[in-house]
């Protein structure tokens, strides 16, 4: 057991490190972008925005990955001591996805593309991304196959997200066949559903984590088998497969899209907001006390889960979605799923396993952390409503006056992208004081001796 906890806990850390990386490349590479919204003559050639868009976007879709997987091999373990412990599939994958990532980077710093939007690196660099999760798979599949009894909702989850990501993984790529690629509306439907089901195959890995952390924090392992909870989850697995919808009113396809894409848009942050604030309200001050840490992250991701599904139910109405997509309103929803839920979910994963497995913080650092929790949130709050500002904006001025030439309409929308790009750097240092702790601890502590992991005796408080 001690040999395989080892095995994970080094992969565990390797994917955690990588992750906090790319996060810190995404949030320095947004306020790059911001600046370009500032001064698009002046930094055209030498920060193009059609680098510097997909060099933020990918950076962040990759912290999500490597952070999420590296929590999967930290938390998968079982009692028996028969966990995720294939060595050279567990390492091959790593390297397969690292270096996927690193050359799409570079490929776009380079100025070389070849795909579509999200995926603009060449298709070949797809290959090693679909391998890598398939080796995941294999590896998650080898750890489960002979557990007996009902799985926790959380171990669900991550075999969900695994599957999902292969196989909407693959739909995103069907524009290479001349059927899907000739046909413009053929086309653009099944982008944005394979997109669509992308962002929530992601999800339910980052959600596994969640539940897995709430679990642990609250003393309820009931809480992973609940009746009610798998409810919930099956509900959210319809939506990962029909909550695209909403993204091609536009497009002249079958009405029961439309209806259906109507009723479960974003119920997943319903879902998952419900289900976090049954956690928090049963908890006691003690155990709140002894899970502070964390807990505090977990609950900033509560508040955007609130704040972005009321958005995301007005997005869903077509009369609505008309005005708002393709705006900046987009964005915001975007960012503040990504930044506020997605990263505030992985990070408090990132601070229980930092805490458990690697030594925990010190004062100093403790301290970095809790300021940087609430720079990023109270900078994210200016910035979502600055570009919600900028989205209302902008859909008025193209209503009230169709012939406004994009740059003038741009240039009356600046005292928005002032505070866009004030609140981005706000954001990007608070990433950074949380970041930078985590990525100090786990490059300490990795390389020490580390005991097989005992029960929750940890504190995780900030004093």
């Amino acid at each position: 057991m001690q040999r395989r906890w080892q095995v994970n806990r080094q992969l565990g850390s390797l994917y955690l490190m990588t992750g906090l990386m790319f996060l810190l490349a995404g949030v320095a590479f947004g306020v790059l972008g911001g600046l370009v919204y500032l001064f698009p003559q002046e930094l055209r050639d030498a920060l193009p925005f059609t680098r510097l868009r997909p060099l933020h976007v990918s950076s962040i879709v990759f912290w999500i990955l490597f952070s999420s997987i590296g929590g999967l091999y930290l938390y998968q373990i079982k009692k028996d001591g028969k966990n995720i412990n294939g060595y050279t599939l567990g390492h091959l994958q790593f390297l397969l996805l690292l270096t996927a990532a690193v050359t799409i980077m570079c490929c776009y710093l380079a100025g070389i593309f070849g795909g579509r939007e999200y995926w603009e690196y060449p298709p070949a660099l797809a290959i090693p991304i679909a391998v890598s999760f398939l080796l995941l798979g294999i590896n998650f599949y080898k750890s489960v196959r002979r557990e007996k009894g009902p799985w926790p909702i959380y171990r669900w989850m991550w075999a969900s997200g695994i599957v999902f990501f292969l196989l909407s993984f693959s739909e995103s790529y069907l524009w290479l066949l001349p059927y899907f690629g000739d046909h413009l509306v053929r086309d653009m439907a099944v982008q944005w559903k394979s997109y669509g089901s992308l962002v929530g195959s992601w999800n339910m890995l980052i959600n596994g984590g969640a539940f897995y952390l709430m679990c642990r924090l609250s003393g309820d392992a009931s809480l992973a088998r609940k009746p009610l909870t798998f409810f919930f989850f099956f509900l959210g697995l319809f939506n990962l497969m029909f909550n695209w919808g909403h993204h091609i009113y536009a497009l002249p396809v079958s009405n029961t899209i439309r209806y259906t894409a109507y009723l479960v848009s974003m119920t997943e942050l319903l879902i998952l907001g419900k289900i976090i604030w049954t956690w928090r309200s049963s908890l006691s001050d003690a155990r709140k006390n002894a899970g502070l840490l964390p807990y505090r992250f977990l609950i900033a991701a509560d508040a955007w889960i609130f704040l972005n599904l009321f958005m995301a139910i007005l997005m869903s109405i077509p009369a609505i979605n008309l005005y708002t997509h393709g705006t900046h309103i987009t964005v915001a929803h975007a960012m503040g799923t990504t930044i506020g839920i997605n990263t505030m979910l992985l990070l408090a994963s990132a601070c229980y396993a930092c805490t458990r497995y690697f030594g925990g913080f010190s004062a100093a650092q403790l301290r970095r952390i809790m300021r940087g929790l609430y720079l990023s949130n109270g900078s994210l709050l200016v910035f979502w409503v600055a570009l919600i500002g900028a989205g209302v904006g902008k859909a008025v001025l193209q209503v009230q006056t169709p012939d406004l030439p994009h740059a003038l309409l741009m240039q009356q929308l600046r005292p928005w992208f002032i505070a866009f790009a004030i609140s981005g750097v706000g954001i990007a240092a608070g990433i950074a004081f949380v970041a930078l702790p985590l990525l100090q601890t786990l490059l300490l502590r990795r390389a020490k001796p580390e005991q097989q992991p005992q029960p929750e005796k940890e504190i995780y408080a900030y004093e």
